[in-house]
């Protein structure tokens, strides 16, 4: 079977109909080519990086938390801050600090950015719903942030899906339930060997573009 490093549009088509191939870790395809191998009906294979599982797990037990939130959530936010210190955690309040309007995905990537750097062990997004800061941080190649406002969420994301950002709607949870939520997402592992391997396989899908 044939590897490449890069697929054109030439070389897809000069490959047979129904082939398979295979793309080199790090490998790209070209626009126009995709559009060649699928007239073609061509398979390309991506193998799964080697990656150590275990580095892919969130952290725990967590001691460092990156919390932010848009103007919407300065109530929630004040609250988990509060409870976060009380906690014995140390928690990096990024803002905002006003009622004055803010954009979301702004504040998502700053607690994103701090989690990448390792100077959180996990972040907490607040915004109006949750959903605009989950889609803003998981822009951030090793985030997987997951909005969170249910408690089986709240542990699925951790136990199954390696969440390392979590977010909440502050018009959707009260603040005991926001706590509530904290509590499962920050004290739930991520540990077992087919949940690792499937992180394994979302963290290529970053290289895959």
């Amino acid at each position: 079977m044939k590897t490449f490093s890069i697929i054109t549009e030439a070389d897809a088509r000069l490959l047979d109909r129904g082939s398979t191939v295979t793309l080199s870790v790090g490998g790209h395809i070209t626009p126009l080519a995709l559009d060649t191998l699928r007239e073609r009906r061509v398979t390309v294979l991506s193998p799964v990086p080697s990656v150590d599982l275990a580095q892919l797990a969130p952290a725990m037990p967590v001691r460092r938390v990156a919390l932010g939130g848009d103007h919407t959530s300065l109530a929630l936010k004040a609250h988990l801050l509060t409870h976060l210190r009380q906690q014995g955690l140390a928690v990096t309040d990024i803002g905002t600090h006003g009622t004055e309007a803010v954009d979301y995905p702004d504040i998502a990537a700053q607690v994103a950015r701090l989690v990448l750097r390792h100077e959180a062990d996990a972040g907490i997004v607040i915004d109006g719903a949750g959903i605009g800061s989950a889609m803003a941080a998981n822009k951030l190649d090793g985030i997987r942030a997951a909005c969170c406002l249910t408690p089986t969420l709240a542990r699925y994301a951790r136990e199954h899906n390696g969440a390392n950002v979590m977010t909440l709607g502050s018009t959707l949870v009260t603040a005991e339930e926001a706590v509530d939520l904290v509590r499962i997402f920050l004290g739930t592992p991520t540990t077992e060997t087919r949940y690792l391997r499937r992180l394994q396989k979302l963290h290529a899908l970053e290289d895959s573009q």
